[in-house]
């Protein structure tokens, strides 16, 4: 009797604590953790909001943060790949800024390993913003009276640093946050009529057939979709083709030259080195997924539905392909449980930043 009394009242403690986080919209994601050198306070969120969405932080005060990353796309640009100044356009898919706070490494190969390191990357990259150096980032900063009051009274120092702006970016950014799906109401708050009975099935062979969730994760009391590790998946390896026989060997004939393609698509081997990283990508969150087309890390697919036809088929093969890759056999019907599934990962409540 006293051991079911103890099992009911965690139930109802776990059932209480879930109807707290769905009215914070926190439902479904893990503990968020503030690194301990940039606690968040509502000044320095603010400060962040501001840089965020200032043009002037570019070359020719054409692009801001928000340039590639709108709200109401949950935070994506919905092009191909990101334009920066001057229209010129890069390799990648601009990622979605929402739930990073949950990463462990940033950009796609993974180069960043903390969201201040991040925010800072784009200002100095040639098609993105386009600056100089860090030196011009301080500049524009400085040169700005209010932003000069305002790093002074946040961070108390009188020389403002390119440390002092990734920190604020870095909070704004962690306030970017979207869980309470139907999913999440369904799955985490224990309430089956947030689920269709496809979307319900296509949970199912998320976990199961699919072997979707092997890398896009979901635990007991959280799901991230994303287990921020890396696998090539045979986007873009047509581009390497032409270099297959030497990487096989271990070797990387840099002297041949490679394209400014053919060098993105080397993925997280431009990190680390390693010639088993070739056309490694990070695992993207599946969050809000239907928001954020076009998909996968060069924009080359238009839908969910052609995604899905991608893994059914086993990707494309390549030397490095993960064997986690393979063909699946969906059926009609199960491919289009899976595409509703995927639909309900849409966080219900709006973020709203100032313009």
């Amino acid at each position: 009797m006293k051991k079911r009394v103890t099992c009911f009242l965690i139930l109802a403690f776990g059932l209480l604590f879930a109807d707290l986080l769905l009215a914070n919209n926190l439902l479904g994601l893990p503990d968020l953790i503030i690194p301990k050198d940039n606690l968040q306070t509502p000044e320095k969120i603010k400060l962040g909001e501001r840089l965020f969405n200032d043009k002037r932080l570019s070359a020719d005060g054409s692009i801001s943060c928000a340039s590639c990353h709108h709200a109401d796309k949950a935070f994506t640009d919905g092009l191909k790949t990101a334009k920066g100044i001057k229209g010129l356009t890069g390799t990648r898919n601009a990622p979605t800024v929402m739930n990073a706070a949950f990463y462990t490494s940033f950009f796609v190969d993974g180069r960043a390993k903390t969201l201040e390191e991040q925010a800072l990357g784009p200002l100095t990259n040639p098609i993105e913003h386009g600056l100089k150096d860090s030196k011009a980032i301080i500049n524009i900063v400085k040169a700005d009276v209010n932003y000069r009051r305002d790093f002074k009274a946040v961070f108390n120092v009188n020389e403002i640093s390119t440390l002092h702006i990734g920190k604020a970016i870095a909070s704004f950014e962690r306030t970017l946050i979207g869980g309470n799906s139907n999913f999440d109401q369904y799955y985490f708050g224990r309430d089956k009529t947030k689920l269709s009975k496809s979307a319900a099935r296509g949970l199912r062979i998320f976990r199961r057939k699919g072997n979707c969730a092997n890398c896009h994760e979901i635990s007991w009391n959280n799901a991230r979709f994303t287990d921020n590790r890396f696998y090539n998946i045979g986007i873009g390896s047509k581009h390497l083709k032409p270099f297959f026989s030497f990487m096989k060997q271990g070797q990387l004939p840099q002297s041949l030259g490679f394209s400014t393609t053919q060098k993105s698509e080397l993925g997280r081997y431009q990190v680390t080195k390693i010639i088993s990283d070739i056309g490694k990508f990070k695992t993207p969150t599946l969050r809000n997924i239907a928001l954020t087309a076009p998909y996968m890390h060069d924009g080359s697919m238009k839908t969910l539905m052609e995604v899905i036809d991608y893994y059914d088929k086993g990707g494309n093969k390549n030397p490095f392909l993960d064997s986690a890759i393979f063909p699946l056999n969906f059926t009609t019907q199960e491919k289009q449980d899976l595409e509703n599934f995927l639909q309900s990962l849409t966080s219900s409540i709006e973020v709203k930043v100032t313009k």
